[in-house]
């Protein structure tokens, strides 16, 4: 089985979705992919990718102690991240999505995420949403 993780680096949601990912990859027996969707990289974004680059190196650093494959992905191809992490789960074949979705007020609900929205409606595979 092969599971990927949307991994955004910073949020207080992304503990909760390596969390849930660790859980399904043993009872599974599954890899992971985690992948980190960016659509552009200019300079001010390029200190964001320096982070997250050392945030999935840790988690990979993580992951591999505990015997679980996995592999990490900074996607920079100029879609949006759903669009990017949809399409990567295809080229892929994964089984299994993770997500994570932050609380939003009221007015944030009726928007959802764009992001969010778009990898569950146009996904193949199942989507787990953690928050």
């Amino acid at each position: 089985m092969k599971i990927l993780v949307a991994y955004v680096g910073g949020l207080d949601v992304d503990q909760a979705v390596l969390e849930v990912a660790k859980k399904h990859a043993k009872a599974f027996n599954a890899s992971l992919y985690i992948a980190c969707s960016m659509e552009r990289v200019s300079e001010r974004e390029r200190r964001d990718l320096d982070k997250v680059e050392k945030h999935l190196a840790y988690v990979k650093e993580t992951m591999d102690a505990e015997g679980i494959e996995c592999e990490t992905h900074i996607l920079v191809r100029g879609l949006t991240p759903g669009e990017d992490i949809v399409e990567f789960a295809s080229d892929k074949k994964v089984d299994e999505i993770i997500i994570g979705i932050e609380k939003k007020s009221k007015v944030g609900k009726l928007l959802f995420g764009s992001n969010a929205q778009y990898i569950i409606l146009q996904s193949a595979c199942p989507v787990v949403s953690v928050k």
